[in-house]
């Protein structure tokens, strides 16, 4: 039976959030909690860039070490074959290459240097460097599906289904798809190609998650696997992208979900929590109150008729529970009064009363101690105690992130 599973993207499209940035430290974090939560693929990033090289070296080592459970990691890179040249190097097995099919985007942004039978050579030429370089699964996609027509859509899938592809990714790019349109389209699509079609909504609307789920329905009455694309907290380029745990949440506890509508993937929402609430940090991107089943908000009663609903019983005014979404972070750095911190600038001992405060083993002490300082520095805040962890943990695959400054 055909499964839900989900792609996360917000070490590629996320990390892209205007007025906001994150590290490589940060990066390899947003894999953890992905991992933890037991989301089937991240998009960790561009490895075709050369400032990106250090850390898709990490993330494969840390990969192998288990560090991220049963986590795959793919890579993003342009429809173009000597950008997947340049990324094969690194050890990644899975791809998606991306270019623009609309015709607004031939007209507009291409300006005449493709055409709808260049856009395609590129795209298969791209398709088979991939599979020729050893990759596992290639993903295609429609930049601006959503504004191309059925005809050509399926025209482009099926060249790069014939030169090897494993999916189409149909990218809402404006984010101006509704439900219905969308879900019609993806089973159309899905039918007629003989693959899966991934949803790639954006949020300008205010239906990406909507959107989502409709399009991931499609894929299932087609007979095809869905595969959703999503960001922690629904950030993104302009009004962002599809919500991890609202796409979660709603497929969970939605009324009117198709019956056989399974997630495939293993995921823990009990790291929900402590994933939103980092990610919130990390980004400087406050977290809405009101934001779904992670907001501060997300259980609160206080109108007259609510309060006495809920304290009856909690599910008078609750769609799900509460504990499904684990405990709010309570990290060493946020204690009120006095507290001894590790960082930047700290010494072995304030090192070591910080590491067995969280009971945490250091195997490498010089090691993880030069890690802690290079990562603090990285981030430009106090490391959170799901970092000190890792950095404890994995010590060798992370300094992969520093190459050249971890001498012992």
């Amino acid at each position: 039976m055909p499964q839900i599973h989900f792609l996360d993207v917000t070490n590629r499209d996320g990390v892209q959030t205007a007025r906001t940035g994150l590290s490589k430290f940060g990066k390899t974090m947003v894999n953890f909690y992905l991992g933890r939560l037991g989301v089937a693929q991240s998009e960790i990033g561009f490895p075709f860039l050369f400032h990106e090289v250090p850390y898709i070296r990490a993330q494969t080592a840390l990969e192998q070490a288990g560090a991220f459970g049963g986590l795959r990691l793919s890579g993003w890179c342009r429809a173009v074959a000597a950008d997947v040249e340049r990324s094969a190097a690194l050890g990644l097995k899975h791809y998606n290459l991306s270019i623009s099919t609309s015709d607004q985007m031939l007209r507009n942004k291409f300006r005449g240097r493709l055409d709808r039978p260049a856009l395609i050579r590129e795209t298969v030429e791209a398709v088979r460097t991939a599979k020729a370089a050893g990759a596992q699964t290639v993903g295609v996609n429609a930049e601006d599906g959503s504004r191309t027509d059925d005809g050509f859509l399926i025209e482009f899938a099926i060249a790069a289904r014939e030169a090897g592809a494993d999916r189409l990714r149909y990218c809402d790019t404006i984010g101006g798809d509704t439900p219905g349109r969308i879900g019609e389209r993806f089973a159309k699509l899905a039918g007629t190609v003989g693959m899966p079609v991934e949803t790639h909504c954006h949020n300008d609307l205010g239906m990406a998650v909507a959107n989502s789920l409709a399009g991931a329905f499609g894929d299932l009455d087609a007979g095809q696997d869905a595969w959703i694309n999503t960001c922690v907290n629904g950030i993104g380029e302009r009004s962002g992208n599809a919500d991890l745990v609202s796409c979660i949440l709603a497929l969970r506890h939605g009324f009117g979900v198709p019956d056989g509508a399974e997630i495939g993937d293993r995921l823990d929402l009990t790291w929900a929590r402590r994933f939103a609430w980092w990610a919130s940090y990390a980004f400087g991107q406050p977290l809405p109150n009101h934001q779904p089943g992670v907001g501060p908000n997300a259980f609160a009663h206080e109108s007259g008729i609510h309060a006495d609903g809920a304290l009856k019983d909690h599910r008078n005014y609750e769609l799900y529970d509460d504990e499904e979404l684990g405990p709010f972070p309570h990290d060493r750095h946020t204690r009120a009064g006095r507290i001894v911190l590790t960082g930047e600038y700290g010494g072995l001992a304030g090192f070591r009363h910080v590491f067995d405060d969280l009971g945490v083993e250091v195997t490498d002490e010089q090691l993880t101690f030069k890690l802690v300082q290079l990562c603090n520095a990285a981030t430009g805040r106090p490391l959170t105690d799901d970092e000190l962890r890792l950095i404890a943990a994995c010590p060798n695959e992370l300094a992969l992130l520093y190459p050249g400054l971890l001498t012992r």
